[in-house]
């Protein structure tokens, strides 16, 4: 007795048919989970560091120093913002502005005009100006998260 070609015939086509559901199924979900990660998961991921490079501000009053001499008495007035990192930082330098003031009236007033008139001369005070707003205000302390300096009046007579 042969067995009948149409009863053969039907567990292939089942088994090929069962591959092409399973081929179908396990493709539409890895493009839902690509879809998912491209739409949300990115997105949250530029939401969180998005907030953590949010700058924050805090403002330097006016003050005015008197240069070192050159060609007779010279002073500055100057005004600036200072970028930090974070609103704790704000706090801290807030509440630290007797500090902040005192070394920038020793930093300036150590500077001649000639050396802070120029573009470039402006940009290596900025530096300064970091790196001295930067050291700790206590003993041991951490240094202040100080990341740029934005000069917002800056008047050499």
């Amino acid at each position: 007795m042969k067995a009948d070609p149409k009863a053969d015939a039907a567990p292939k086509s089942s088994k090929k048919m069962l591959i092409i559901i399973l081929a179908a199924v396990l493709a539409l979900g890895l493009g839902g989970a690509a879809a998912w990660f491209f739409t949300q998961g990115k997105s949250d991921g530029q939401k969180e560091v998005k907030k953590a490079e949010k700058p924050e501000f805090v403002v330097i009053e006016p003050f005015t120093v008197n240069l070192q001499p050159e060609d007779g008495e010279q002073y500055l007035q100057i005004q600036f913002t200072l970028q930090v990192s974070s609103v704790e930082q704000v706090e801290l330098i807030k509440t630290n502005m007797p500090h902040v003031r005192n070394r920038m009236l020793l930093l300036l007033s150590g500077k001649k005009a000639s050396e802070i008139s120029t573009v470039e001369g402006k940009k290596q005070l900025s530096k300064e100006i970091i790196e001295a707003v930067k050291q700790p205000f206590f003993d041991k302390g951490p240094p202040q998260e100080v990341s740029d300096v934005m000069f917002t009046s800056f008047i050499i007579q």
